[in-house]
């Protein structure tokens, strides 16, 4: 029993670098001998709480390359299970429900700080359309919509958007071409639909994004 708990315990202590940064998602972890001497525990021991942060989808392991960090959450590891296969417009459609859904409640729930974020993210997402980098246009993108989400001020669905997005982050990169004009218009309109509290508008904006990439 004392041994299962320690196994439990260094687990934890692995989880919280995964969740802390210092182990970032699609990054190799310290080989098993580095781990044993920063944590003090055998091999054995360090080996067990890996291999129950890999069963949570936290980590993989990949023969001859190493441990990764696949996730920073069990929810998105057991998401990224259950959603294994799924093609992109499957995924574009369970995000237009959710980013329609959140728009409307936003709408009706967002303070006055959230409006200044969302339109200070707004900006930043069109000024990155300047990088050719569809990696910084992604993230841009994703801060506001995240930030949508959050405005909805229900962490559960926070949560969860954050887990599904994460999941799904190797499509960021598609859905954001095509008419570059018309999609930050579209996210300007979005962004003051919830600001004036307009829950129906901000939903039908919502839908005219997705629109285009669903085809």
């Amino acid at each position: 029993m004392r041994r299962v708990g320690l196994i439990d315990q260094v687990a934890a202590r692995f989880q919280e670098e995964i969740t802390s940064g210092r182990w970032p998602v699609g990054e190799r972890i310290p080989v098993e001998g580095d781990l044993v001497a920063a944590f003090g525990v055998g091999r054995n021991t360090v080996r067990e709480a890996l291999q129950s942060l890999v069963h949570a989808g936290l980590l993989s392991r990949e023969q001859g390359r190493g441990t990764f960090v696949i996730s920073t959450s069990e929810l998105s590891g057991s998401l990224a299970r259950q959603l294994a296969g799924g093609s992109r417009h499957h995924y574009l459609e369970l995000r237009l429900a959710l980013d329609s859904a959140a728009a409307s409640l936003a709408a009706l729930r967002r303070t006055d700080a959230d409006v200044d974020l969302l339109r200070d993210l707004r900006d930043q997402r069109e000024a990155s359309w300047a990088s050719e980098d569809p990696d910084v246009r992604a993230a841009a993108d994703l801060a506001l919509h995240r930030a949508i989400v959050a405005a909805t001020h229900n962490p559960l669905y926070l949560q969860l958007y954050a887990s599904v997005t994460d999941v799904f982050a190797s499509h960021m990169r598609h859905d954001e071409s095509g008419d570059d004009a018309t999609a930050h218009r579209r996210h300007h309109d979005l962004v003051e639909a919830i600001a004036e509290g307009d829950a129906d508008r901000a939903s039908v904006v919502v839908r005219a994004i997705f629109e285009p990439f669903m085809r």
